[in-house]
């Protein structure tokens, strides 16, 4: 029998995807879980997917790789979906692509299966990034073939196979978690003319209920990534952690949008992403301090082009390698730190240093002449004289 990789969450989706790749494809399925922050057991997922039916288990840790290859790029260059979206879920894909293309050829596979649906945006990231990585692979999406149509039909598919049914959080709220932040879907609440829920948000409390009174932090930086925390060096996955939970008790991170879904129809997305939205806030402060006008001018047009990159599905593309290259060199004098207050929804900065500042406390107007600011005010007019010249005639 050929065997097939699926892409495990353990959800509803995959367990039954497990049981209908076997059932109906003939295939023996090894079903890939991976850890990218989001708390869950990975040993407990295993023991799920081979009660299933896989043959195989494989749980993998990537939180590491997914700091490192994903995070801190798209940290570096602050991109953004939107302006809002600071694109948690989205960086993710092309992360589990890559670990089943890996999974795919140490198994011997010939297929890889995910399970995304048909109006989704996921079903494209995940299949643009295995095309890119190894177009010899086929590609198998069960949500877009069976006949389960609806919840309730894959639950009555589930109980009809014997499955170990995952648990479901009061309210029917969806979730996809992992250390940059978290979707929420509010499945029939989503009616844009009322506020989500409140029992809907796990990673942050209700600003209004926030503490009264602020959290002084401070961060530093090297070359544009958090290396420390208070005085406190430490890796960044423990950092990330360690925000997510200081600036969720403090309200901060939430994010209520009408956003374009890459298929092309508007959708409501509630997000949270305490630590993304502090980091993103503190290392621009930052950025304001050690580049120049024209830098951040260009920095900010193309933070917007690598977002774009991100959502798409394009990561494993020639336009989001050649960001990169701007990015790292762009980054070399982003070194140094932020204080910041965090309260009642917003992170505050309030100090910065760094020895690649281009601020001098000494005003650089004070510096000039009489004679240098008349000359300079000469030249700058000159582009305004000539079109009042130009009116006249």
């Amino acid at each position: 029998m050929p065997k097939c990789v699926l892409a495990f969450s353990g959800g509803l989706d995959t367990l039954c995807a497990i049981s209908w790749l076997k059932e109906r494809r003939n295939f023996n399925v090894v079903a890939l879980a991976v850890d990218l922050g989001q708390g869950e057991d990975l040993e407990e997922l295993g023991e799920t997917a081979l009660q299933a039916g896989a043959v195989a288990a494989r749980v993998e840790d990537l939180r590491e790789s997914f700091y490192k290859d994903f995070i801190a790029p798209t940290l570096r260059a602050l991109a953004h979906y939107e302006k809002d979206y600071l694109l948690a879920a989205a960086l993710s894909r092309p992360l589990i692509a890559r670990d089943l293309v890996r999974v795919a050829a140490e198994e011997g596979a010939t297929h890889v299966a995910h399970g995304c649906s048909a109006r989704g945006n996921d079903q494209i990231r995940f299949e643009a990034a295995i095309a890119a990585l190894a177009p010899h692979l086929k590609i198998v999406a069960p949500l877009r073939e069976w006949e389960y149509h609806d919840r309730e039909q894959r639950l009555e598919y589930a109980k009809a196979k014997g499955l170990r049914l995952p648990g479901r959080r009061a309210g029917g709220y969806g979730y996809d978690l992992n250390l940059w932040g978290q979707s929420i879907e509010l499945g029939a609440q989503e009616d844009p003319s009322k506020p989500p829920p409140e029992e809907a948000y796990t990673l942050t409390v209700n600003p209004m209920y926030a503490p009264n009174q602020p959290e002084q932090a401070e961060i530093e930086f090297r070359e544009g990534l958090p290396v420390g925390l208070n005085g406190e060096r430490m890796g960044a996955v423990a950092l990330i952690e360690k925000l997510n939970q200081m600036a969720g008790a403090h309200g901060i991170g939430r994010t209520d949008i009408i956003e374009d879904r890459l298929i092309g129809f508007k959708s409501r997305e509630v997000y949270e992403a305490p630590a993304a939205h502090t980091l993103y806030t503190t290392k621009r402060a930052l950025e304001q301090m050690t580049l120049s006008r024209e830098t951040l001018q260009v920095r900010e047009g193309l933070a917007v082009a690598y977002g774009r990159c991100v959502y798409n599905g394009q990561w494993y593309s020639d336009l989001r390698e050649a960001l990169d290259c701007f990015y790292e060199r762009t980054n070399k004098n982003v070194t140094g730190k932020v204080g910041f207050y965090l309260y009642k929804g917003l992170t505050t900065v309030v100090a910065r240093s760094s020895d690649y500042s281009l601020y001098s406390t000494v005003s650089p107007v004070a510096q000039l002449s009489n004679e240098a600011a008349e000359g300079f005010i000469r030249v700058w007019n000159l582009p305004v004289a000539a079109e009042a010249k130009r009116k006249k005639k």
